[in-house]
């Protein structure tokens, strides 16, 4: 049993007293995940920046200077990152800062996890389902304690599996390293291990020790002991889209730009005026409904009734009196749909509402052709399933978000016996080893890829997620509404009027 939870640490109040148990305890490294943070109980003075009491301290690296050693820090203020060196000889009481960050598992176990010490854990509600496999009570909301139990895995001379090993095992060992031929042991590498090889290794033949689970293809081919031809590693594009439902029991897929399927439309929902101004296109007017009412707090804005159809057209400055005084805020203007004309009408930037597209777009999309002429995230339903492949998933769904286009990594892989036929497998979501073998490989013209379209874990989907969005600039935050309202120079705002004749929807 694999145990996909997401949790977020909670800080160690037991305080470090040097720099040195730092870097004895803790996990320091180059990713994201080994760079820990601490804070002292007092000020510590360096010759050009004093780190203030309580002050966040990122640790960054260890290295050695002038046959000292120490650690690469860096505070931040205003904005601005600085940089320091902390001798390991420092001391002080150093704490571990609150850390909002999730994490799985198997990254606390590896990263998150002092020596001697053990982890403190909350489960976030990320993960909704549960089953009876789950070792936790149904709806648990506590804090664990996280102890390590470590095991060895080895590999004997004749035999073609892993052994598994526990740690607290009271046996004996000796090292008879320098009387054997090592490479005459199994070696078995894991997806990651075989794409960090260099591109010139490839292609290579392998055989499969530990195959992966599941009933699709190709994976219900990777049995141990089958011999498959790694043709190269690269990266491809993926639409990454979860099902339309109300619930929170939604499942996610990863969708190849291969698929043929075709898709329709399918209404969004807004909530707010601000994601109005965000979804609305030049290439057609939104046309939504509200479903929720709003009452404007001035005349010169619009009060909205649950019902009312608008066409968006765009965002811009209006004046309001607040106060006695006129004023000039961010509105959505808008063309409200009566039953014979149409009337002109504002809406504040930060309403609270909530809206419902209005599709008039009959037409049916390749995916390729939503991801150029739409923005992600985009609603659809499959209306033509892909008929090359033997069961479509999506196409029993009621309801798909494409949300973003993600990279990812990918090996080529195909069966020896028939290096032509070839399939696209993921690398970091695949529990799979293998071992090489010194067969030449013939360089053949193969068919087309095969992809699949891949249902991911709720927790495989958040961490696509978190490392595609690492990228990428934040979302602009929507208007709050204000306060008080900041005076700005004067603008006429355009009066409320109904045409003379009814426009049609683009």
């Amino acid at each position: 049993f694999v145990f996909l939870g997401l949790c977020k640490i909670v800080a160690d109040k037991t305080p470090y007293l040097s720099i040195e148990e730092i870097t004895r305890k803790v996990s320091i490294g180059p990713t994201r995940l080994g760079h820990p943070c601490f804070y002292c109980n007092e000020d510590i003075k360096l010759a050009n920046l004093t780190v203030k009491q309580g002050e966040q301290i990122m640790f960054n690296s260890v290295e050695e200077v002038n046959g000292t050693l120490t650690v690469n820090c860096g505070v931040v203020r205003d904005n601005q990152s600085h940089s320091f060196t902390l001798p390991f000889s420092q001391e002080g009481e150093f704490y571990e800062c609150e850390d909002d960050h999730i994490y799985t598992l198997k990254e606390i176990v590896e990263w998150k996890i002092p020596k001697s010490r053990n982890r403190i854990v909350k489960f976030t509600n990320l993960l909704h389902t549960w089953d009876s496999s789950n070792p936790l009570p149904e709806n648990f909301d506590g804090c664990l304690i996280l102890a390590p139990i470590y095991e060895v895995q080895g590999v004997m001379k004749f035999r073609r599996d892993i052994v598994h090993i526990l740690s607290d095992l009271d046996i004996e060992v000796i090292d008879v390293t320098d009387g054997y031929d090592i490479s005459s042991f199994l070696q078995p590498l894991s997806m990651e291990d075989v794409f960090e090889r260099t591109s010139k290794e490839f292609p290579m033949v392998a055989e499969v020790i530990e195959g992966p689970t599941g009933r699709q293809q190709p994976y219900n081919l990777l049995c141990p002991g089958k011999e498959i031809v790694i043709h190269k590693k690269y990266q491809a594009k993926r639409i990454l889209a979860s099902e339309i439902r109300s619930d929170s029991h939604r499942r996610h897929f990863l969708i190849p730009a291969s698929y043929k399927g075709k898709f329709k439309r399918r209404p969004r929902e807004f909530l707010t005026a601000y994601d109005l101004e965000i979804a609305r296109s030049d290439k057609e007017q939104l046309h939504v409904v509200a479903t929720k009412a709003f009452d404007s707090p001035h005349a010169e804005l619009f009060s909205v009734s649950v019902g009312d159809q608008f066409l968006v057209q765009q965002c811009q400055t209006g004046e309001v009196i607040y106060q006695g005084r006129k004023k000039v805020i961010d509105v959505l203007a808008c063309e409200q749909i009566l039953s014979e004309a149409y009337k002109k009408v504002l809406l504040p930037m930060y309403m609270e509402g909530g809206f419902v597209e209005v599709i008039h777009d009959k037409r049916q999309y390749q995916l390729s052709e939503l991801c150029k002429e739409f923005r992600l995230p985009f609603n659809v339903k499959v209306s033509v399933r892909d008929l090359s492949i033997e069961e479509d998933v999506l196409a029993a769904m009621p309801g798909l978000q494409l949300e973003e286009e993600i990279t990812d990594s990918y090996l080529l892989i195909s069966s020896a016996g028939d290096p032509a036929d070839s399939w696209e497998i993921p690398v970091y979501r695949l529990n799979m080893s293998v071992q090489l073998l010194s067969k030449p490989v013939d360089e053949t013209v193969s068919s087309p890829t095969r992809t699949i379209v891949e249902e991911i874990s709720e927790e495989q989907y958040y961490m696509v997620r978190r490392f595609e969005n690492q990228a990428l600039h934040p979302p602009p935050r929507p208007p709050k509404k204000p306060t008080t309202l900041e005076s700005k120079p004067l603008l006429t705002m355009p009066e409320q009027s109904v045409s003379d004749a009814p426009h049609a929807v683009k």
